[in-house]
């Protein structure tokens, strides 16, 4: 039985709940790109799929459209694939439990994928139906964008024809994007070796943050579990000899993290501590755990003071299993880690004197993962200007190599200029006017969209990125307004016939 069996748009729903059913998060999009060209082979349609999985469906164009010329729409078919902890669903294997909950669509304890699943249902249902009348449609839909663009940088765009672009993976319905920030990924790797210690193991959680986009939701000033575990590392390593034994945290770099972990070994107290011990001397493990949780509690209660009107779920939670031997970074190495994590930077780092309101450069470091010999931290750095987007990236080189971390840049993108000249934009926002009897608003946002990639590789592509109102994407608080999406939907018809 279809959770959205009575939906409407109901074509759009029927392959919003299709695709929501194939595991389809970035860098595990196999299924879903041969699902979307097996769509393709049995509407009998033209299309190309390449090595690495994007997708390009054609669609002639309905009778009397023919000599108009082509228009592209564009999304990406990978989603930010996160879940509560206490959800059960392996999201590499299963697809998503779907629910509904009045005007909204949800997915139960995960992330629901409407960024970007909305934009593949809309060109799916358009491309199946045959009542609608349109020019040309070229579907174009991109493999992993939200972890570097990485499908829209190795596009080959030979088969597309269309110079109008409608980008459709927009949150706000009514809002005509016209020019994004640029953007790049700085990965660190700090590489280590293990020794064997003994000591008290201990483990702190940072947890209960909201998380969310790393570009639309960077201004309201989240915390960032990555950095705020940097934090409690720091003040504890002023008071006790820490060896770091696993790190974790966020799902991806451009997700702002809403938890973060550790596990650490405490080894002793600092030197010139008055209750200082060592572990082959006078260890004390209840001195030792009293002061551990002492610290992460006093730190829990800072952030939530700090936090109170941005993120006040915000947690510091800790586990000690006692006195152990375990393999671990030696304390030199480890120092130098705690130093590099409480170091970087994160949130907005400028606002934009031209466009109030709308952040100029930020950086967020959404990713942390270690293993047997190295740490790595990924970071979604991003800027209307490319200058400032490279000095951000060369401070984030310094604090790298001064911890002794070698970095390496990705994923690099382009900015998508405002065109002050645009067809396009003119002729939706004409449209838009007559359906709703009001103007939509014109504007640039600081997240990046795939249209600054395609407008350098199509000379002359006029591009507009519009779609319906969600909320809390790339969190397991995702939803999707129902009857924004059919509003949407009515409009993206009626456009494509005024097209």
């Amino acid at each position: 039985m279809r959770a959205l069996r009575h939906l409407e748009p109901r074509d759009v729903f029927y392959y919003f709940e299709e695709i929501s059913r194939i595991p389809h998060g970035s860098g595990n999009t196999d299924q879903i790109s041969n699902y979307l060209a097996a769509f393709a082979r049995e509407k009998n349609l033209e299309h190309y799929q390449d090595e690495i999985g994007n997708v390009i469906i054609m669609k002639e164009a309905t009778p009397g459209y023919e000599d108009h010329p082509p228009v592209m729409l564009q999304g990406h078919m990978d989603m930010v694939a996160v879940k509560k902890p206490e959800s059960p669903i392996d999201m590499e294997k299963e697809g998503l439990k779907l629910a509904v909950d009045g005007d909204r669509l949800i997915a139960q304890g995960t992330s629901l994928g409407g960024d970007d699943g909305i934009a593949i249902a809309y060109g799916l249902a358009l491309l199946a139906g045959s009542q609608y009348q349109h020019p040309r449609v070229e579907l174009v839909v991109t493999v992993d964008e939200e972890v570097g663009m990485d499908g829209a940088r190795a596009l080959d765009v030979s088969p597309l024809k269309a110079k109008r672009l409608i980008n459709l993976d927009s949150e706000e319905e009514g809002i005509f994007l016209a020019g994004c920030a640029g953007g790049a990924r700085v990965n660190y790797y700090f590489d280590h070796e293990r020794r064997s210690r003994k000591g008290l193991c201990c483990e702190v959680r940072v947890e209960g943050l909201k998380g969310g986009h790393s570009g639309e939701e960077i201004n309201k000033e989240r915390g960032n579990g990555i950095c705020l575990l940097g934090r409690v590392l720091a003040r504890l390593s002023g008071k006790l000899d820490i060896c770091i034994e696993d790190l974790e945290g966020g799902v991806a770099d451009n997700a702002i993290p809403g938890h973060a972990a550790a596990r650490i070994l405490l080894t002793g107290y600092k030197n010139g501590n008055s209750r200082q011990k060592s572990m082959q001397g006078e260890f004390s493990e209840q001195e030792c755990l009293a002061l551990f949780k002492h610290t992460c509690e006093k730190l829990g209660r800072e952030f939530q003071t700090e936090l109170a009107e941005k993120d006040g779920g915000v947690c510091v939670k800790t586990h000690s299993q006692g006195t152990g031997e375990r393999m671990v970074v030696e304390e030199e190495a480890s120092s130098r880690l705690i130093a590099m994590l409480n170091g970087l930077p994160h949130g907005v780092q400028a606002m934009s004197s031209a466009m109030p309101g709308l952040v100029e450069t930020s950086l967020n470091p959404g990713l942390l993962s270690m293993n047997e010999h190295q740490v790595n931290i990924g970071i979604s750095v991003r800027s209307s200007f490319d200058s400032a987007k490279q000095a951000l990236i060369r401070q984030l080189q310094s604090i790298a190599q001064l911890a002794g971390a070698k970095t390496e840049v990705t994923g690099e993108y382009p900015g998508w200029a405002y065109k002050k000249e645009s067809p396009l934009r003119d002729k939706m926002v004409e449209v838009y006017e007559e359906m709703y009897q009001a103007k939509p608003m014109v504007r640039a946002i600081h997240a990046g969209v795939e249209c600054g990639l395609l407008a350098h590789k199509i000379h002359g592509l006029d591009c507009v990125s519009i779609g319906p109102d969600m909320k809390n994407i790339h969190t397991a608080e995702e939803e999707l307004c129902i009857s924004s999406a059919e509003r949407v939907w009515k409009y993206l018809l009626r456009l494509l016939q005024a097209l």
